[in-house]
């Protein structure tokens, strides 16, 4: 059997399905923010956001090529199958039903439909919008082959033509220069703060769990297994370049509002008046388009890729019930109130994320740590109690007064604690213990 030849035209509706799959509403808003608060610090944090927000998660995309993985399974499943199961449960529930699935819905409806309903009827009007959304993520994620044809050939395309439409508009009729006023953060460390920035958006987890969407979508099109890895590092590549764009452009643009408008509340209240500003009447009907359409896509590829990922580790739940347990459970949670909610997918987030992203670079690393078990081990085994004690500082026991205290020695001690990185000195640690004990094996073993 020959294998498929990837003409231009499949590299570039992978790239499409890839984008699309993990550029939501949060990708347009951060960026628009930063660049509002930088100022005239913009391009040091737009720079800074881009390590982040666009580096890491390419280096996702490399590492499940590198390694030959189809899931976050199977990038955790060196260090042990019992780990690599508690991985898929907690990625997959925290970007899935917990929160990040009913905050697509959510998201649209706040930016895009409340602005048009009467105060009185938003709870109704939220039910049935969610109801709705839901229904068709469900109907149009049913047949796995869908994925492709719907987000890479419809979907994603139409999203970036309405939002070039904006970003062209705003190049060839500017609100303003670029030398704005700096706040907060941005004016002693802007770099930086746009590291943290882009460190937030959590595309790095998020491409780590759309892989195995990803994976299958490329198989359903022709290619064989050992062709998948090569099409996903190429296209992936393609994706964050893409993304690199609108990230800069977006957060030009956000500089460039201050010209005729004060910072807003937030990056969504900012980009509808921007957008309000190029589109006149039109403006909110335009932005609650762009933003569904972003979020609709995303919400697309967390309940197939959930649903996939979740069915391969319990085979006796079929894919068709994993997925009327996201759409059901994501319809839930979104009109019970994300409130309760976000305090406990937070600190689930702030403790796997640092797993997620040790075994990143571990993937990365392939070539010399060949999914050697010691080392995921020792590296893992090294991150647990940072991660631990992140997710302690991000849950509501964080202001008690013995949280507080374990905090204090916990920044003291550890070097980048306090900014959120507290797990990265002690996995450097970690690794390096690992490769001693391996060189003593191998003289050992001579």
């Amino acid at each position: 059997m020959h294998e498929k030849h990837a003409s231009k035209k499949d590299i570039l509706l992978i790239t499409s399905l890839i984008f699309g799959l993990f550029f939501g509403a949060g990708n347009l808003i951060f960026p628009v923010q930063l660049g509002q608060l930088a100022g005239a610090h913009v391009w040091q944090a737009v720079s800074g956001f881009l390590l982040t927000g666009a580096l890491l998660p390419f280096l996702a995309m490399l590492g499940m090529a590198l390694t030959k993985s189809t899931s976050v399974f199977d990038i955790a499943k060196p260090v042990a199958g019992w780990f690599a199961t508690i991985m898929v449960i907690a990625v997959h529930f925290s970007l899935g039903p917990l929160f990040a699935t009913p905050r697509t819905a959510a998201t649209a409806f706040a930016m895009g439909i409340a602005p048009l309903v009467p105060t009185a009827y938003q709870q109704l009007a939220m039910i049935l919008f969610s109801a709705l959304f839901f229904w068709l993520v469900y109907r149009m994620t049913l047949k796995e082959s869908n994925l492709m044809k719907w987000v890479g050939q419809y979907l994603n395309p139409l999203f970036l033509i309405l939002i070039a439409i904006i970003l062209i508009l705003a190049l060839i009729l500017p609100m303003g220069g670029l030398d704005q006023k700096v706040t907060g953060a941005y004016q002693a460390s802007a770099a930086f703060q746009g590291i943290l920035e882009g460190y937030n958006t959590m595309d790095c987890l998020a491409l780590l769990a759309f892989a195995v969407s990803v994976v299958y979508a490329v198989q359903n099109i022709g290619f064989a297994e050992k062709q998948v890895p090569k099409l996903l590092a190429k296209s992936g590549l393609l994706a964050i370049l893409l993304e690199s764009l609108i990230y800069v452009a977006t957060a030009l643009l956000g500089t460039s509002s201050l010209g005729i408008m004060k910072i807003a509340d937030n990056g969504g209240t900012a980009l509808s008046a921007i957008i309000t500003h190029y589109t006149g009447n039109v403006g909110i009907l335009l932005t609650g388009v762009i933003v569904t359409l972003a979020v609709f896509t995303t919400a697309m590829g967390l309940s197939a890729s959930f649903s996939q990922d979740l069915h391969r580790v319990f085979p006796k739940v079929s894919y068709k019930n994993w997925l009327r347990v996201i759409t059901i459970g994501s319809f839930i949670t979104a009109n019970a109130g994300l409130t309760n909610i976000i305090a406990f997918s937070t600190l689930v987030l702030m403790v796997i994320y640092p797993f997620a992203l040790a075994l990143t670079i571990l993937a990365v690393s392939n070539k010399w740590v060949k999914q050697n078990r010691l080392m995921y081990r020792m590296v893992m085994a090294f991150i647990a109690i940072p991660a631990f004690l992140d997710g302690l500082l991000a849950s509501p026991a964080a202001s008690t007064d013995w949280a507080q205290g374990i905090a204090s020695t916990y920044h003291k001690l550890i070097p980048l604690a306090s900014e959120g990185f507290g797990w990265v000195i002690p996995s450097l640690i970690g690794a390096i213990i690992a490769g001693i004990l391996l060189l003593i094996q191998k003289k050992k073993g001579n």
